[in-house]
């Protein structure tokens, strides 16, 4: 299949369900001894060796071979992260992915993404910018700059998300957020500003943190103002918390839903403090979703790369697993995370 990306990569073989075998004493050990040889050892006569379970080895094919993730977090950041932008894309690489697309809440990533592709070869690295507090919010200015990045390489625009008025209200986090609305449910001026440029760039439109109501409201907007990339950020997740007809109305708009693998790591028993705050999202919510709206309408991510997370070559594999696990096909898979990306980056 030819790279959505541009990147000269061999073909990449078939996937196939990352499962673990069932590993036996014999598997490493050789057969079981004898009877006879049991008998003499002292043991009684017929007695098999205890059953032992061990780590499976790695894929002979890599889950994520061939895949883009558009949501991998990357140091140097403002908060804990498990690997730098280098060592993403070496791991990306390895594991025979096509691409990725590094994001921070407060710094435009752009300029990272060129570094770590002069440092990486095999991979392509992306980058953009999230219109929180840190960029001046709804800025038009920070996204026409952005864009403007040597390889224009920043590809996707977030509308914000730690500091958008949905999730600081949600998890209150204080009074108030940056809004996109104004009290009559309109787009406000500033966030149409950012739009335009979106579409004079033929940038990726991604919601990020904002209310389900909000979250549409901008994907109109974008179509209105000619945009043609546009993303619903982890769509099932609680913010933005999406209803399945609020997805379907994404779709029809010509948005594609984003599919976490975070997602199935959040809840009240998860590894992480922070965590627990959001609730899980299990790989037969997702699997359903796919299945009635259609895979086309879908992109797989990850969302990862926190400290103390799986990274994010490992948590795309677990995505994979999980979807493959509940009924959904390879070929949904490879369009899922392979034609959608490359579209939404790329056209």
């Amino acid at each position: 299949m030819p790279s959505a990306l541009g990147v000269s990569m061999p073909s990449p073989q078939p996937l196939r369900p990352f499962r673990v075998p069932r590993w036996r004493w014999t598997d490493c050990c050789g057969a079981p001894a004898s009877a006879g040889a049991v008998a003499a050892g002292g043991g009684s006569p017929g007695a098999q060796a205890p059953s032992r379970q061990y780590p499976p080895p790695a894929p002979a094919v890599s889950p994520v071979a061939g895949l883009i993730d558009l949501h991998v977090h990357c140091a140097p950041d403002i908060f804990g992260r498990a690997l730098d932008d280098v060592d993403a894309a070496r791991l990306a690489r390895d594991r025979g992915m096509e691409g990725f697309v590094i994001k921070g809440h407060t710094l435009v990533t752009a300029d990272r993404a060129w570094l770590a592709g002069r440092q990486v070869a095999g991979v392509k690295a992306y980058g953009g910018v999230a219109l929180n507090g840190a960029v001046g919010g709804l800025n038009a200015e920070a996204v026409e700059w952005m864009a403007r990045v040597q390889g224009s390489l920043g590809r996707v625009v977030w509308f914000p998300t730690f500091d958008a008025d949905h999730h600081v209200r949600h998890f209150r986090n204080g009074p108030r957020g940056i809004s996109v609305l104004d009290e009559a449910g309109q787009v406000l001026p500033a966030a149409r500003a950012v739009l335009s440029a979106c579409a004079r760039h033929r940038l990726v439109v991604a919601t990020g943190h904002l209310g389900a109501t909000e979250a549409l409201a901008v994907a109109r907007a974008a179509r209105e103002e000619g945009c043609d990339r546009i993303s619903i950020t982890h769509a099932l997740l609680e913010v933005p918390g999406l209803s399945l007809e609020q997805m379907r109305e994404a779709a029809a708009l010509g948005a594609k839903l984003e599919l976490a693998a975070v997602g199935l790591l959040m809840g009240p028993e998860a590894h992480l403090a922070w965590m627990r705050e959001w609730r899980r999202v299990a790989a037969g919510e997702m699997a359903r979703a796919v299945r009635q709206i259609g895979a086309a309408h879908f992109h797989l991510s990850t969302d990862l790369g926190q400290a103390g997370n799986p990274n994010p070559a490992d948590g795309y594999a677990l995505l994979v697993e999980a979807l493959l696990g509940e009924g959904v096909s390879r070929e949904e898979i490879r369009l899922m995370g392979h034609e959608v990306p490359g579209t939404l980056l790329l056209g």
